[in-house]
């Protein structure tokens, strides 16, 4: 099999190019039985004033993976004319394709709405370290238009350790951190909300809520009412099945001090691959890509396997 570096320029030919600035919203159609990759990579060249994080608004990505998926690329002056790959391909999360979908290794929510053949799927900011989002199979309660934001005892005790002691309650407006709407979950004090600042999307921000891009959130909330399933998982590897071959999504673990291991990594990979029943019975794994896609956690599906029939036919044209 070619090399991760090698499958990733295929798959880079064969993305599709557009121009700076918005693409159409993150509505992917679902594949087939037994298949499980939905959209396109995408490249666009840069403009001068463009940042990653203005990029990422404009095409419903997150901050940290369009540095993953741009390695070397200044996210703050990537440059004009420069390349940036919007990682808009995804393998989509294990698991029953219903409702809610949070994975907190990638920063994304997928919906899947009743009797529609599609997902919708959004970036998001999630818990920073010691304030982590939870992994809980839950339901929307509530809806909530132009909320009011009464932070709790702990956020208020925290903000005025720093200087910046808060109200009891913070208005609707500008300066809401809930931004123009919120839906509570059946996990006590957990929320998703939009926000009143425009960078964190994507990123470890949260007091263990989810923030969403106000034009995500209120798209979101308009097709999900309230009794929507929500399931939050937390899992950095990915694996799917497309065209008969088996792809590997690898993103970077969530640690709340230092780095996972290597050993932590491949073990995780393992234990994934392990659910996957039936996945790779009739395949052939590349190990060796496998290796290179966990080091890079760059986001991107990269093929790790093909048929074990075409694997074999392979192996016999080499010169012996």
């Amino acid at each position: 099999m070619l090399s991760r570096a090698s499958l990733v320029a295929r798959s880079l030919a064969l993305s599709a190019a557009v121009s700076a600035g918005s693409v159409s919203a993150l509505e992917l159609p679902l594949p087939p039985p037994g298949e499980d990759i939905v959209g396109q990579i995408q490249v666009i060249a840069a403009r001068y004033e463009d940042t990653f994080a203005d990029l990422g608004t404009a095409n419903d990505l997150g901050y940290l993976e369009m540095v993953a998926a741009n390695p070397g690329v200044d996210p703050w002056l990537p440059g004009e004319g420069t390349e940036i790959i919007l990682p808009t391909r995804y393998i989509l999360p294990p698991g029953p394709r219903e409702g809610i979908v949070i994975n907190l290794a990638e920063y994304r929510l997928y919906y899947f709405p009743k009797g529609q053949n599609v997902v919708h799927t959004f970036p998001l900011g999630i818990g920073r370290e010691g304030w982590d989002s939870p992994i809980a199979n839950t339901r929307i309660t509530a809806k909530t238009p132009n909320p009011a934001w009464y932070p709790p005892k702990s956020i208020r005790e925290e903000h005025a350790a720093d200087g910046d002691p808060l109200p009891t309650v913070v208005p609707p407006g500008p300066d809401n951190p809930l931004g123009p709407f919120k839906m509570t979950l059946g996990v006590p004090g957990y929320l998703i909300h939009g926000s009143n600042k425009k960078f964190g999307i994507g990123m470890r921000v949260s007091h263990g809520c989810f923030r969403m891009l106000n034009h995500n959130v209120l798209q979101l909330a308009s097709m999900a009412p309230v009794g929507t399933s929500v399931r939050i998982i937390n899992e950095p590897y990915k694996f799917g099945v497309s065209g008969g071959r088996v792809y590997l999504e690898a993103h970077a673990p969530l640690v709340d001090e230092g780095e996972a291991s290597v050993v932590d990594k491949h073990a995780a990979v393992i234990n994934a691959l392990i659910k996957q029943e039936g996945l790779i019975n009739e395949l052939r794994l590349d190990w060796e890509v496998v290796r290179e896609i966990v080091a890079a956690e760059d986001g991107l599906p990269i093929e790790i396997a093909v048929p074990l029939d075409e694997a074999l036919i392979a192996a016999e044209a080499l010169p012996q």
